[in-house]
């Protein structure tokens, strides 16, 4: 059944699709100006091409979730959802001041901004990452509460699910987890320490709940395997990712000032954390296997496949390359770490977004369940575009890093940062080129919604027993 609030979710998803196409552009930029140092410069230096590419990345996967959320809450609640209207007011102001905070890192000098939006009162800034303006996090946070309450409304009114209630505790953990933003200690150490609360415990916490929900909702809907077996493997996955995501927190304090022992309870728990990753992948595929109906919506499940592989791969895989402290002593603040987040927030979280949004937007778009074959062929090839194109900037990454790692950190002869990044560059031309093939992908999934729409939705094919 579905429900008319359900609605709103559309607003949201196209507000994200559309900063992703921004965040993609910018990551462009800063790709080609590690190797031209003064591209676009001094209109768009490097430190403000960065901060927009993050910040973007940030602000459209919490519209994705939001879009997600307003989505499948009220069918799983079975109820409308408790006010529509605050959720498109919530919207309106949300988009507006994140364009605001973008317009500001572009036109504005950084400090500038600082002094325009009264950081003084109350500084925030300046840190990686959370570079918004005081002001856009006091906004982040009445969208969050408004969120909280609309959603949290519609869940306690109506009906109680695994999938709701564990999405609900991910969306309630990023809310607060958002207010150490405002702690900004005078010690370097507690700051940084402090920090990982908002940047670790999101991506490898809090958000991973989030994931988690999205994908079940999405396999009950495509696979119709009982509600009880998928709310099962949730648990476990859940349980297993806060277990090791929160003490896994340590793998980020070896060498900030921190006592010793971060060294074994961060390499330990991180270790664990590609476990729940391959649980997930486990899920996803068991779940398709169990399938008793074939979904028409053959990309939905596609990329919830995908999801779970490429999350296991780029959160569990890479991250765990580089977890243990006497590894991660050579290689931290390298490209290898850059070759893990790119894959990482690729896979588990711009992958489970478009999952989403591929799922809902033929319902919300009129639809029964699906698009046409024709726009579901081209939203497939847009899938293997955009994920062989991250495999392989991880990949260019990856070699960038160890040799990085080699001459830099661990030679006998090592060679000065700059004099490194020369001898990699290549590597970073090779990701400069994907990244182009990786937008062309992007564009072909937009595209993919806008052809075959007046064709008949591809058909349900019955399952053999």
């Amino acid at each position: 059944m579905q429900y008319q609030s359900q609605s709103v979710a559309k607003l949201y998803f196209i507000a994200a699709i559309g900063l992703f196409v921004g965040q993609i552009l910018f990551g462009l930029i800063i790709g080609l100006q590690y190797l031209m140092g003064d591209f676009m410069f001094p209109e768009i230096p490097f430190n403000v091409a960065r901060m927009t590419h993050t910040n973007l990345l940030i602000v459209w996967l919490l519209f994705g979730f939001m879009g997600a959320a307003y989505y499948l809450v009220p069918e799983e609640a079975e109820r409308e959802l408790e006010s529509p209207l605050l959720a498109k007011l919530m919207f309106w102001i949300f988009l507006v001041a994140g364009a605001l905070t973008v317009l500001g890192y572009l036109l504005v000098p950084y400090s500038g901004l600082a002094q325009m939006t009264a950081n003084s009162l109350m500084p925030t800034m300046g840190r990686e990452f959370l570079e918004q303006p005081t002001i856009t996090k006091i906004g982040i946070v009445v969208v969050a509460l408004a969120f909280l309450y609309n959603i949290g409304m519609t869940i306690l009114k109506g009906r109680k699910t695994v999938v709701n209630l564990v999405l609900l505790i991910g969306l309630a953990g990023l809310a607060v987890l958002f207010l150490f933003a405002f702690y900004n200690p005078a010690n370097v150490v507690l700051d940084k320490f402090f920090w990982w609360w908002v940047v670790h415990l999101w991506v490898e916490g809090v958000w991973e709940l989030i994931l988690g929900s999205i994908l079940a909702f999405v396999l009950i809907k495509t696979t119709g395997v009982d509600r009880e077996v998928i709310e099962k493997w949730l648990y476990v996955i859940i349980a297993m990712t806060l277990i090791t995501g929160i003490i896994g927190t340590g793998h980020h304090y070896y060498w900030i000032g921190t006592p010793e022992y971060w060294q074994w309870w961060g390499s330990i728990f991180s270790a664990m954390e590609p476990i729940p990753f391959f649980m997930m992948t486990v899920f996803a595929f068991n779940m398709v296997n169990k399938r008793r109906r074939n979904h028409p919506n053959k990309a939905a499940v596609l990329w919830a496949l995908g999801t779970a592989t490429m999350a296991f791969l780029g959160a569990g895989v890479w991250g765990f390359l580089h977890t243990l402290s006497p590894v991660n002593f050579y290689t931290h603040g390298t490209q290898i770490t850059a070759a893990h987040g790119h894959m990482a927030f690729y896979g588990a979280y711009v992958m489970i977004v478009l999952t989403i949004i591929s799922y809902a937007m033929p319902i919300l778009r009129g639809r029964q369940a699906a698009n046409s074959n024709r726009s579901q062929v081209l939203e497939m090839w847009s899938f293997w575009l955009m994920t062989v194109s991250i495999v392989f900037i991880t990949l260019f990454l990856t070699a960038a890093g160890i040799l990085q790692v080699y001459l830099q950190r661990f030679s006998d002869t090592a060679m000065p940062f700059m004099v490194v990044q020369d001898k990699i560059a290549l590597f970073y031309w090779l990701r400069e080129l994907t990244g182009v093939i990786f937008l062309i992908g992007l564009v072909v999934y937009i595209a993919s919604f806008f052809v075959g729409n007046d064709e008949p939705e591809a058909s349900v094919e019955p399952t053999a027993e």
